[in-house]
């Protein structure tokens, strides 16, 4: 589903520039529900492999063409905001509310229901985009797709997301993954290449000299890796030391989605006076710090002294920043590459999703297996997960790194403000 999802994102959100952004989003919507069905049947691991691939190629086609709806239906500033604010409860909040829900239906219902409960979903809400959303006819006279730049781009992401996924069991130094890693970045350096050549480009390269466009994807990037990876290590905390029933192990990560929703809906108006660089660097720092809590989890940890701390302060940073990253990866970009702005900053998101997965649980299984001759006792699993945390909180330096030096928004005296558009 990783590899898929993330190497189509780019043709997904090109798609929805080229071919209407309703109608891309339609067939992803049906397709990912159908899909879903097909899954809790699945009676065999490769025909669940299959369709969770074919299920990656459906969510790449929705994502974007939905963030692209958004920016095309609202005009820059503070309707565009509220609007992204929403998004990105979503988006955020999402993994969260997962985690709980997931734990319910696999505890009572079994895994099979993870996919069920996405048909009555997927269907009401194909209805509804049928109903609500306005029509988005194609943007471009010449609907010709870019078909070597949409090979290369979609073969050298996935190259790098099946690399870096199986990086841990390969070996970082190993020859298997160094060998798929530099293969990758050849084939996107072919990618690059290709674009700067051809007639009708699917990844224009012009939308990199808008400043901000850049800075925030760069940003999106480490962001979204530490906040995938935090997770990642914290359900194993809880299950695997705390000994956490996957219901109780759900409900413990509550606080975070419902302060997630409440952060995310006042920032807008916070952003529409004072601007959103100064929450793309206060956001970062406030998550920091929550990851420096979280380096001292104890062996008999108190889920009240050391997980509940971390639980409130990290939402607030989150919410802080995840709107203003996509309204700066967003902002100035025109109407008819609305599309690929929006394919760009979701490729962002799970370039880092698999960066953070990847290296932080290798992190952690290192210094796991390096901690006491390698016996995999509860000191040893918690003394790997501080240092997954650690690497956690270098992701999120580099994430305010980007905001302090690449990121820039001028404002005007009041509390109106202007973005202004920077070029390289």
């Amino acid at each position: 589903y990783a590899l898929t999802f993330g190497g189509f994102l780019l043709l997904g959100g090109r798609a929805a520039d080229l071919y209407g952004r309703r109608r891309v989003l339609l067939v992803g919507m049906l397709a990912f529900t159908f899909i879903s069905l097909l899954i809790g049947f699945a009676s065999t691991a490769t025909m669940l492999i299959a369709l969770r691939a074919v299920q990656g190629i459906a969510a790449a086609l929705m994502s974007p063409a939905a963030l692209s709806i958004i920016l095309t239906s609202f005009p820059e500033g503070n309707e565009r905001n509220r609007a992204l604010a929403y998004w990105s409860i979503v988006a955020t909040g999402g993994a969260s509310v997962g985690l709980l829900l997931g734990g319910v239906l696999t505890q009572f219902l079994g895994w099979q229901w993870n996919f069920f409960v996405n048909v009555p979903v997927g269907l009401v809400v194909a209805f509804l985009i049928l109903r609500i959303v306005p029509k988005h006819e194609q943007e471009e006279s010449d609907t010709t797709l870019d078909l070597p730049g949409a090979v290369l781009a979609t073969f050298g992401l996935m190259l790098f997301v099946f690399g870096m996924s199986e990086a841990t069991g390969w070996g970082w130094l190993s020859g298997a993954t160094i060998g798929t890693v530099v293969l990758s970045l050849l084939v996107l350096a072919g990618f690059i290449w290709n674009e700067s050549r051809a007639a009708h480009p699917l990844m224009p390269l012009s939308v990199f000299r808008i400043r901000n466009v850049t800075g925030a994807n760069l940003m999106m990037t480490p962001m979204v890796a530490c906040m995938l990876g935090m997770f990642f290590l914290l359900s194993l905390y809880v299950q695997t030391v705390l000994q956490y029933e996957p219901l109780v192990a759900g409900l413990a990560f509550l606080p975070f989605p419902l302060i997630l929703a409440i952060v995310s809906s006042q920032v807008p108006r916070l952003v529409e006076r004072y601007g959103y660089r100064r929450f793309l660097i206060m956001g970062p720092v406030i998550v920091g710090a929550a990851l420096l809590w979280l380096m001292r989890i104890p062996v008999d940890g108190s889920y009240l002294v050391d997980l509940l701390p971390a639980f409130i302060v990290m939402p607030v940073g989150i919410g802080m920043t995840f709107m203003p990253v996509i309204a700066a990866a967003t902002a100035g970009v025109p109407a008819h590459e609305a599309g690929l702005a929006s394919g760009l900053v979701n490729t962002s998101q799970q370039m880092g999703g698999a960066l953070g997965l990847s290296i932080l649980s290798g992190v952690a299984t290192y210094f796991t297996q390096a901690h006491a001759g390698g016996a995999m006792s509860p000191e040893a699993l918690v003394y790997g997960f501080s240092w997954g945390f650690t690497g956690a909180f270098v992701f999120i330096l580099l994430s305010l790194a980007c905001a302090l030096f690449i990121i820039r928004e001028e404002v005007s005296e009041g509390n109106e403000h202007f973005h202004e558009t920077v070029h390289f």
